[in-house]
């Protein structure tokens, strides 16, 4: 563990000591949910997990590589991209699922694009978004990020 985690678990338990010397009761129902909360995103996140295990069963790195680089650069990251958007992956199990492809040979631009799209565009969470913020912002937002991801794509094709 680097001294960033260290320090932020003893901070963590530094407060919840606080909080638990201050109101006993409230500490211990705030934890009983939280407690639930994470029973709940576990299943979610374990499914996720499940899904990417038999699509990567499925379809293994190597041969989505194959897929990939079979087309044109520009349509494969547009693709990629394209695929970012329709799909609801956590961030921190799409950074190793990106490891894994471009460990197997995918392409820098297609890979960052699908990563982005998948962080910055949400075709999934549209309708949430919509009633929250408004359709014109929801649909604003979400072009700008696909466009942007674009870029960042090829600007780390370039780069890298």
């Amino acid at each position: 563990m680097d001294i960033f985690t260290i320090a932020i678990w003893v901070v963590t338990l530094v407060l919840l000591v606080f909080s638990f010397l201050k109101d006993k009761e409230k500490t211990k129902e705030t934890l009983k949910k939280a407690l639930f909360m994470g029973k709940g995103m576990a299943l979610s996140i374990l499914a996720v997990i499940f899904t990417i295990g038999l699509v990567l069963a499925i379809l293994p790195p190597q041969q989505i590589s194959e897929i990939i680089s079979k087309q044109n650069l520009y349509v494969a990251t547009i693709a990629a991209a394209a695929f970012g958007t329709i799909t609801l992956i956590p961030a921190f199990i799409a950074f190793p699922l990106i490891g894994t492809l471009a460990g197997a040979g995918v392409g820098i631009m297609p890979s960052v694009a699908f990563l982005t799209t998948l962080t910055m565009v949400g075709v999934a969470t549209f309708p949430l978004e919509k009633k929250e913020f408004g359709t014109k912002f929801t649909i604003t937002r979400n072009v700008l990020s696909f466009l942007f991801a674009i870029i960042i794509a090829l600007a780390m094709g370039v780069t890298l």
